[in-house]
């Protein structure tokens, strides 16, 4: 939840940081912006860290620099401090958006993880609902720094509850990024060990090879594809982490490509609404930041729902179809769970475009923005449980790449947001966004019946490239 709360809990302290800070629109804009651009992209470093130093010390040390980012914004006299320190809280908070997912796939298996990614992302979501109205509440009465304080104090009980409470579950057995590494170190230490008997494969890199003839259906149910003596031996490092290649081999593959797309989009325009809607609220409404902050739950309340019963919907969805195809099931069955939204989430952002710019009863844009949440995160959790299922052993770098594409598109839409809204009015803009969730909806479809072909050419073209090596 710190990771949501700390994205929007800033807004309805904007005015006052603009005029304490001698700021302008365009200087709040960078600090949001930017938090998100960097929120979004910063997890790509820590799920390589996690895949090789497992998950607590990423969960601990990222909130640690949440938190002082928290501090400093607190304390800051120019605005380009509270720039600056944003960037550090976006890049301390950003590890439990991937880590968390991969925890999730660390624990419990595929025929599980709808429901639990539904609860899971729950959290994120709730910040965001939460956030106006904690960040109107304390800017009202004690003041924008408040806010930040607020952050720090909730930064270090999240801290100690990971210190105390919380058990590694990095598995590494289940985690492809630590097996090629720890593969790839074998073999130099082989080759500096006998240099002479260089063409000479030895029983351990023999057995060490048996891993490129796991076939990615089953390799979450093997036991460790390297023998329990060889991870023993030799000791992987920081250093030894790159945390590009593993990118661009998600990004790599088709399937991937298509559904990073479709979830970055949404996500966008999940990060677009409640920014449009509160400066709607503030112009056209006169309604104070504690007064939009609970307009806004209504969205955050939809959101939700939506991902709880979109998780549900999701893992029973994959369980119908697989028992209908024989006991046997591949990731792209979970996306089916996604059609019953499809055809009301344009249709519902259409409906609150309308419904901003008639300045009707705040009680009809109420009812929108649950609709348009609820439906919105329906498809976006099934495609993030996707994301974790189709990419087996790679669960935290996927979500990690995931989270990027949600950054850079969040990036884009919070800069051009509000020109959009000045120049084309809300009722333009929305119905933008539902021409851009139907394109959504045709990549997702488009990988539900294409995308077992793409993921399956995929792993045995990367097959054939190990084989050949």
């Amino acid at each position: 939840m710190i990771a949501g709360l700390t994205t929007n809990i800033q807004n309805p302290a904007n005015a006052q940081i603009e005029q304490q800070l001698h700021a302008n629109s365009e200087d709040i804009s960078l600090s949001l912006s930017l938090f998100v651009l960097i929120q979004g992209n910063f997890p790509i470093i820590w799920s390589a860290i996690s895949e090789i130093k497992g998950r607590k010390l990423v969960y601990l040390f990222s909130i640690a620099l949440c938190t002082l980012g928290s501090a400093i914004v607190a304390v800051s006299r120019t605005i380009g401090l509270v720039i600056g320190m944003r960037i550090v809280q976006g890049a301390g908070s950003s590890a439990v958006f991937a880590i968390g997912a991969a925890t999730l796939a660390d624990i419990y298996e595929p025929h599980q993880r709808g429901t639990m990614m539904g609860i899971y992302y729950s959290a994120p979501l709730i910040g965001p609902s939460l956030g106006p109205i904690f960040g109107g509440a304390l800017t009202q009465g004690l003041g924008w720094r408040a806010v930040f304080w607020f952050l720090v104090i909730w930064g270090g009980i999240i801290f100690l509850a990971f210190f105390f409470l919380f058990k590694d579950t990095f598995r590494k057995e289940r985690s492809m990024t630590y097996q090629n590494i720890l593969k790839r170190k074998l073999r130099e230490q082989q080759s500096s060990e006998a240099k002479d008997k260089s063409s000479k494969i030895s029983e351990k890199e023999s057995e060490l090879d048996g891993e490129n003839q796991t076939s990615s259906k089953d390799i979450e149910a093997q036991r460790a594809v390297l023998p329990a003596s060889a991870i023993k031996e030799v000791k992987l490092s920081i250093t030894d982490v790159n945390p590009f290649s593993p990118y661009l081999s998600i990004i790599s593959r088709k399937n991937n490509l298509a559904i990073l797309i479709a979830s970055g989009l949404t996500f966008a325009f999940g990060f677009s609404i409640p920014y449009t809607c509160a400066r709607t609220l503030s112009m056209y409404y006169n309604y104070d930041a504690l007064k939009t902050g609970l307009v806004l739950l209504a969205y955050g309340i939809g959101t939700v729902a939506g991902s709880i019963l979109g998780g549900r919907w999701s893992d029973r969805t994959l369980a119908r179809l697989k028992a209908a195809n024989g006991g046997i099931s591949f990731p792209e069955m979970r996306l089916e769970s996604t059609k019953v939204a499809m055809v009301w989430l344009p249709l519902s952002v259409i409906g609150y475009a309308w419904v901003c710019q008639e300045r009707v009863n705040v009680a009809a844009v109420c009812v929108m923005l649950f609709l348009a949440g609820f439906l919105s995160i329906w498809v976006y959790a099934s495609t993030l449980a996707y994301i974790v299922d189709a990419n087996i052993g790679r669960s935290s770098t996927a979500v990690a790449t995931n989270s990027s594409f949600r950054g850079l598109f969040a990036f884009v839409a919070a800069e051009i947001a509000v020109p959009l809204q000045d120049t084309i009015g809300d009722r333009g803009l929305y119905t933008l966004w539902a021409g851009l969730l139907v394109v959504t909806e045709c990549l997702i479809l488009l990988v539900l019946y294409k995308g077992r072909k793409w993921r399956e050419a995929s792993v045995e073209q990367q097959k054939q490239k190990l084989d050949a090596k």
